[in-house]
């Protein structure tokens, strides 16, 4: 955890695309069909197996895992209309259910993609590795400092075991931002004095409740709102923003955290625990000051970009429009920039997508034997907008180090369908940083 932005700098070739590990894997020069499982059925899990299926001409998926039969079938059947006979989940290889991640993982499948609710994340990677599966895991990755830990641990156990882990942060396998963000690690704006990161959105879908649910199955279902499940949103969502922040930052730690947030729109008993705005600062040893807002606020302006300002320069990246620019004494803008008139034209754009991108990364170094191991940035990250949440949370200012030691459980562990679990809404200066 103690890497320097100099040391990082030398090493950001690397680090951008995730670490490799030099093995004498099984997987070298291997040909074979590669078996794909999906544990969380949801959107963003069928998108990853989509490019898991695209990744490699001889991959795939095996076996389904979610807690729901709707979600799993539903997700089967769209996979299967697309894919064909690249979708051989048999009826045996459909497992429903809260421990249906186990029986996925003891199946005979190579590669797991992790995409349930966070919460679920330590517990799933650590089976995924101990099983020896290579893993793409979905962001964030843990919602409390125990999770994180637990995260921690596992990652290094998968690069001693040689197994490939490739993280959700998708923006780190988008080529416009690699190159962006490696010309500021290489000194382009020169020392980075000041910076802001944004995800400024509206506010994201709720499902009503049906008849027959329990309490358990409606936070489940509604996993969004509760922060023992996602984090809260500056977790689950602006992690994104934070992610970038922390790489233009070389990864560096921040030596204070301090922030505000709390609930003004979203405030119905359906929305959860959740606050649906926060303002957070980070501060670095060397005095500079990083900024973060986000909010899930429906009429609001919105805003997802990553603004540093260096003592040779400035340097902006907007992920909405595509805009990626270096203004003062080495001005640098990416090639394609110029089509990128509004949202929709970036979205049409011919950069690689960068979903795709990290599975064809992830399947390649299977293929060649060559393992790839994001765990200590993509961990880093996740513990910053933690303390990001922990500070906003108790309105006290923590250092990194507490935010990373801290015992706060949120996850209540071992649940079932009659689980009654409820966290009060956190007040600042009610709640204690633990």
């Amino acid at each position: 955890m103690d890497l320097s932005r100099r040391q990082f700098t030398k090493i950001a070739g690397l680090a951008t695309v995730g670490t490799v590990i030099s093995s004498n894997s099984v997987w070298a020069a291997n040909s074979d069909t590669l078996k794909v499982g999906l544990i969380g059925c949801g959107g963003r899990g069928t998108g990853a197996a989509e490019q898991a299926l695209n990744a490699d001409p001889n991959v795939v998926l095996y076996a389904m895992a979610d807690a729901f039969s709707d979600h799993l079938e539903e997700s089967y059947n769209s996979l299967k209309q697309k894919f064909g006979e690249k979708v051989q989940v048999t009826e045996n290889k459909k497992f429903v259910g809260l421990e249906a991640f186990q029986k996925l993982i003891d199946s005979d499948v190579d590669v797991v993609l992790l995409a349930t609710p966070p919460a679920f994340r330590p517990e799933h990677l650590e089976a995924a590795i101990n099983a020896d599966k290579h893993i793409f895991c979905e962001k964030p990755f843990a919602v409390d400092a125990p999770g994180l830990r637990r995260v921690m641990m596992a990652a290094k156990k998968a690069k001693d075991k040689q197994l490939s882990l490739v993280s959700g942060f998708c923006w780190r396998y988008h080529i416009p931002k690699r190159e962006t963000f490696g010309r500021v690690l290489d000194g382009q704006i020169g020392e980075v004095v000041a910076a802001e990161a944004t995800y400024n959105t509206g506010e994201l879908w709720y499902k009503e409740r049906q008849k027959g649910w329990s309490d358990m199955e409606y936070q489940l279902r509604n996993w969004l709102y509760y922060n023992w499940l996602s984090g809260d949103h500056i977790i689950e969502q602006a992690i994104h923003s934070i992610d970038m922040l922390s790489w233009a930052m070389g990864d560096e730690a921040p030596v204070k955290v301090s922030g505000t947030g709390g609930r003004q729109k979203r405030t119905d008993k359906k929305y959860g625990n959740v606050y649906d705005h926060f303002g957070i600062t980070y501060e670095y040893s060397n005095g500079t000051k990083a900024y973060v807002f986000c909010r899930q606020q429906t009429g609001t302006t919105p805003s997802y970009a990553v603004e540093l300002t260096g003592l040779d320069g400035k340097c902006l990246v907007d992920c909405r429009t595509g805009l990626h620019e270096i203004k003062g004494k080495n001005p640098w803008k990416y090639d394609d920039d110029t089509k990128f008139t509004d949202e929709n034209a970036y979205k049409k754009s011919k950069v690689k997508n960068m979903y795709q991108q990290e599975h064809d990364e992830l399947f390649a170094s299977i293929r060649s034997g060559k393992p790839m191991n994001d765990g200590e940035w993509m961990t880093r990250s996740n513990l910053l907008a933690m303390a990001g949440r922990m500070a906003a949370y108790s309105g006290e200012t923590i250092s990194y180090e507490q935010a990373l030691s801290s015992m706060e459980v949120l996850f209540p562990g071992d649940i079932s369908w009659k689980t009654k679990y409820d966290i009060p809404i956190a007040v600042p200066g009610i709640k204690k940083f633990k």
